[in-house]
């Protein structure tokens, strides 16, 4: 009897809570539902916006292809200015395999917008060895030895090719 008399007395108090917070509660439900569709939301517009990216890496990779340069540098560029993680270091890796980029401090640009971009620290390694690369390349040694001595000095796995370019 006590037991019946103990559910009685909590749902009472549990119909009372609900009743004078009807509210709080009806709020709380909106703002959960409000927030699962934004989240929904940002999700399928960051999915439309590296569908077009990825559109345009095609679309630069087949002017690429079909000789027109200039073209396809301004897709690249714009790729690379438009931060996507992924499409951003292909774009800059094409400007720089193909030269289509003459100007040694555009590049050194791309490079700084690109760097922040990569989350996995072997990702950020492969950047600092490539850029590393390009500045021996454009006749800054110093600079590129220096980012290579970094990664050598993070054990990284480009270790030992980093300290083979070194020792030339």
């Amino acid at each position: 009897m006590e037991q019946s008399a103990d559910n009685t007395e909590l749902k009472d108090k549990i119909n009372s809570s609900i009743k004078n917070n009807k509210g709080k509660i009806f709020t709380f439900i909106v703002l959960l539902i409000l927030i699962a569709a934004f989240v929904f939301i940002m999700k399928e517009i960051n999915k439309k916006k590296n569908d077009l990216i990825s559109e345009k890496y095609i679309q630069a990779s087949s002017y690429l292809n079909n000789g027109n340069k200039e073209l396809s540098k301004k897709i690249y560029k714009e790729i690379i200015e438009s931060k996507n993680s992924f499409y951003s270091t292909l774009a800059l890796n094409t400007i720089i395999e193909k030269n289509l980029e003459f100007s040694e401090k555009e590049v050194l640009e791309y490079f700084e917008i690109v760097e922040p971009l990569n989350k996995q620290e072997e990702q950020k390694n492969i950047l600092i060895f490539k850029k590393a690369l390009y500045l021996i390349k454009i006749k800054k040694d110093t600079e590129g030895k220096n980012l290579l001595k970094k990664l050598v000095e993070k054990n990284t796995k480009l270790k030992s090719v980093a300290e083979e370019i070194l020792k030339n």
